[in-house]
């Protein structure tokens, strides 16, 4: 019989983070003056806090700073708790959001059977977080989310929309790989992996970097089905 792990579909993947990390490590506030304005994000977590009583537990995964969800999340009375992989964004997570609790991991850390057990949400949010992640490991990422989430639970997921896989690109300074899909190729891989998709919108964003191409983002928003 196969693990809990095994399940995830993380068992013959080789995860390999070298420089993503370290990039958002030296980024440190420049992520914040790179990428000002959020509308598409904020609107993304109103709806998860219009849609849950207070004290629900909610997971902000890929934390960042934790500007602006977490403490969006925190400030409505939401029980929050944030992963990053980057060791310098978590520093900067629990001075900007001390209602909070941060911690340093990799996604694959809260597969079923792996080593951080942070229990179940009523909520998880993942803005712009997969996309740092190859493809072959996104369904998987997918899989533990529906994991980490009550049935009914809710999901808020942002992509940019590109057909990218593992893709080296500048970034403010730095340099990090991304992965995207087309529009409807993300909606069928959100969707196998257990998830109802209630709504979607999209947002043509221009960050404040010169290095940074506008890109098209794609919000969903979601309801992790009970079985």
């Amino acid at each position: 019989m196969s693990s809990p792990a095994d399940d995830s579909g993380y068992a013959h993947l080789r995860l390999d983070r070298t420089g993503q990390a370290a990039a958002f490590d030296a980024l440190g506030d420049r992520y914040d003056e790179a990428f000002p304005h959020k509308e598409g994000q904020v609107a993304a977590a109103e709806w998860l806090i219009r849609s849950l009583p207070t004290g629900s537990r909610a997971l902000d995964l890929g934390s960042g700073t934790g500007i602006p969800t977490a403490l969006q999340l925190a400030e409505a009375g939401l029980k929050v708790f944030g992963v990053d992989l980057s060791d310098g964004m978590v520093a900067l997570a629990r001075r900007n959001v001390p209602a909070a609790e941060f911690r340093q991991a990799d996604i694959a850390d809260l597969r079923p059977g792996g080593p951080l057990d942070l229990g179940r949400f009523e909520a998880v949010a993942a803005f712009f977080s997969l996309l740092m992640l190859p493809r072959a490991e996104i369904p998987p990422a997918l899989r533990t989310i529906h994991h980490l989430l009550v049935p009914g639970g809710l999901f808020a997921l942002s992509m940019v929309e590109a057909d990218v896989d593992d893709f080296s690109i500048p970034f403010v300074g730095e340099s990090i790989r991304v992965s995207g899909y087309l529009r409807d190729e993300l909606r069928e891989v959100v969707e196998t992996a257990g998830f109802e998709i209630v709504d979607e919108s999209s947002f043509t964003y221009a960050p404040a970097s010169a290095d940074i191409q506008p890109e098209v983002q794609i919000f969903l928003r979601c309801r992790r089905r009970h079985a």
